[in-house]
């Protein structure tokens, strides 16, 4: 009776952990390849009317090589520096550089130093990026401090002479744009053939494609002609942008996610990030409640303007723009992306404090291949640049002895302290005398951090620059400004451009072959032994699942070294299931019964499972250590998917066998077992 209920306990077990092996089958197969399941939902709901909600779209992170870049590296000079000071005035080379890669709205960038005997070098990836030579211009530049005041002088004009001259040429660009297009209407030559004659170096250098063009400034011209074209359309007359003339052929149209027009109104407290209020948390709140309670869709923006504390957006009536997700922090996006249009919603909690989101407008975002043949024209910024608001002031991090964070002794708000040399504290002193209660800006690589009003002459070179920061905001400023102070140049030695197209074509070539390889192994398994081969393909189909679910989890950069190292890993998933099965034919050729083979099996083959892959992990951590960062990505992608391969193998393909053995009351040797003779009862 004892011996019945045990038994019947453990069949229970078993069925339970069955169905959660194959939910979690259909879990992470849902999470990892979602497309195919939403077009079967849609599908059904379109018939059914039903409403299933569609499973949202995690994409993988790909590498340059898969997505497509470019790849530069740089030599950082520090020849002229203290040898101690050479790591932290690379580190803040670097901060500089991913600051200026994040400018460039570049996501899953790496930027990595390395050392090679006393030299540094300085390795770029910008996935996605088309135009290298901007690309080049934006992180090449060395770091630069700059303090700048107000600029009162007269802003200049064309003279009638250069007028004259900038409408000539003008005319001269609009009549070679219309011979191009009438070569390309009257001859029906393909745009692509006229790419030579083009002035966008980028576009021409790839046959004339621009990849993904959106409605951002300069494209929105083009963009506007695209959107009312159709695919393989050619341009009648000229489209004119900031850039000049353009001829344009369209090409595939992608449909991304939505994007969000919103407005907000920040109200900051006491401890929230860049804040330098006086209200309590419980104040802010108050006050976010009372705007939420008058604002509407008329008043909102001199709302934002009299009562926001985000100094970015208070002079616009506090417009934000569109965003798209990822561009804001998560509280405030999913409180955008969510409400309704026109609505006004809140307060919403940030790590800034307590925002008032008027939602204004939501669409989804489009774009398209174009390809085109420029003829640029000139503009008076071309001759006569803008006036600046600010002009330089000859104060720079050339003059900058020191940057350190202290606080402030009443309020305990964190500082930023400067200490200049001779020449800076005398140019300091004439700046703060002649800029008496007036702003002085601190530009750090030609960006604002920093736009304080002098209260007094500082004759000493010493200031102190206070905003609304955190601790680690102000170590990473302070390290920033040693670094502008630091004379570090850096050295373009090598570019490289990787077309989208190309990346593709390897990201396809790389996945046939991995489903190629996982359907070969599986074949085999079955074929080789039968009944539990089978058992090991559903362990083998949840580990592939269940890694890529990882993948998309950890955010592991795919790139094709990583895709090798994947399946890699599938041979050594199954390597653990052939070292089983081969230990239970042993067992079984023993006499013994088959619950007790398959014991005795498992048991048995797990020493040898445990030692395979412990000298893989050791030698992927290896790998980790020493290596590129190619070899990191096969490495990685290799320890994740042999950790997994040992959770399948020992725990799925086990619990899947121990289900199954009750249904065999007596093994003969039969064709499903794996052929070895033994007529013990089990």
């Amino acid at each position: 009776m004892q011996k019945n209920t045990v038994t019947k306990n453990l069949r229970a077990k078993a069925r339970w952990g069955v169905v959660g092996i194959f939910g979690l089958l259909i879990i992470t197969t849902a999470f990892a390849a979602p497309e195919p399941i939403n077009k079967g939902i849609q599908w059904f709901n379109t018939k059914t009317n039903f409403g299933l909600p569609t499973i949202k779209v995690w994409p993988y992170r790909l590498g340059l090589d898969l997505r497509g870049g470019v790849q530069l590296t740089y030599k950082a000079d520090v020849s002229t520096i203290d040898p101690a000071k050479h790591a932290s005035a690379v580190e803040g080379v670097r901060d500089v550089i991913e600051r200026r890669v994040n400018g460039m709205g570049v996501g899953e960038s790496t930027v990595q130093i390395s050392k090679i005997a006393d030299a540094y070098r300085i390795n770029v990836e910008l996935p996605g990026v088309t135009d290298i030579a901007q690309a080049i211009k934006m992180i090449g530049e060395t770091p630069t401090l700059e303090f700048k005041e107000q600029n009162t002088d007269q802003q200049k004009t064309l003279t009638d002479e250069q007028k004259k001259k900038l409408a000539e040429d003008n005319a001269t660009a609009k009549k070679r744009a219309t011979d191009l297009l009438n070569r390309s209407i009257k001859n029906k030559e393909k745009v692509s053939d006229l790419v030579a004659d083009s002035e966008d170096q980028v576009s021409k250098n790839n046959g004339g494609t621009m990849e993904l063009v959106g409605d951002a400034e300069p494209y929105k011209e083009l963009y506007t002609w695209a959107s009312t074209h159709r695919e393989g359309e050619v341009t009648k007359t000229l489209v004119q942008n900031q850039e000049g003339y353009n001829i344009l052929q369209r090409g595939k149209e992608q449909s991304t996610d939505k994007e969000v027009q919103a407005s907000h109104i920040l109200v900051c407290y006491l401890g929230a990030a860049r804040c330098d209020t006086k209200l309590t948390k419980d104040q802010a709140r108050e006050k976010a409640q009372d705007i939420i309670k008058k604002a509407t869709d008329k008043n909102f923006a001199d709302l934002a303007k009299k009562e926001s504390d985000d100094l970015g957006s208070k002079e616009k009536g506090g417009d934000l723009g569109y965003f798209r997700k990822g561009n804001m922090v998560p509280e405030f996006e999913k409180a955008a992306f969510t409400a309704e249009k026109g609505t006004i919603i809140g307060p919403v909690e940030t790590q800034f404090g307590f925002h008032v989101i008027y939602k204004r407008d939501e669409r989804p975002v489009r774009q398209f291949t174009l390809t085109r043949v420029l003829v640029r024209t000139k503009t008076e910024a071309d001759i006569l640049p803008p006036q600046s608001e600010w002009k330089s002031t000859g104060l720079s991090g050339k003059q900058l002895e020191r940057a350190e964070i202290v606080s402030d002794s009443q309020t305990g708000a964190v500082q930023v302290s400067l200490q200049f040399n001779g020449e800076g504290a005398k140019l300091f002193k004439d700046i703060t005398t002649r800029n008496l209660q007036k702003p002085v800006a601190i530009f750090l690589d030609s960006e604002s951090i920093s736009i304080p009003n002098v209260t007094s002459i500082i004759p000493d070179g010493r200031a102190v620059i206070t905003g609304r920061f955190t601790l680690q905001e102000a170590k990473l400023l302070a390290q920033r400004l040693n670094a502008g102070a630091l004379p570090v140049p850096v050295e373009l030695l090598s570019q490289q451009a990787i077309g989208a197209s190309l990346g593709a074509q390897s990201l396809q070539k790389s996945l046939q072959a991995g489903l190629a390889g996982l359907l070969v192994i599986m074949l085999f398994m079955i074929a080789v032994y039968r009944l539990p081969g089978l058992i090991s393909v559903i362990s083998l189909c949840l580990y592939t699942s269940l890694t890529l679910v990882i993948f998309k989890l950890l955010g592991v950069t795919i790139t094709l070294a990583g895709i090798a190292g994947f399946i890699m890993s599938l041979g050594v998933a199954i390597d653990a299931n052939v070292l089983i099965f081969e230990r239970l034919k042993e067992e079984l050729r023993a006499g013994k019964s088959l619950k007790t083979g398959v014991e005795e099996g498992f048991l048995r083959a797990w020493t040898s499972i445990r030692d395979g892959n412990a000298a893989t992990l050791i030698t992927s951590v290896i790998l980790i250590w020493f290596g590129t960062s190619f070899v990191k990505g096969f490495a990685l992608t290799l320890i994740i998917g042999t950790l997994v391969s040992l959770f399948t193998a020992i725990t799925v393909t086990r619990v899947l066998v121990r289900f199954i053995t009750p249904w065999f009351k007596t093994y003969d040797g039969g064709w499903l077992f794996l052929g070895a003779k033994n007529n013990q009862s089990t």
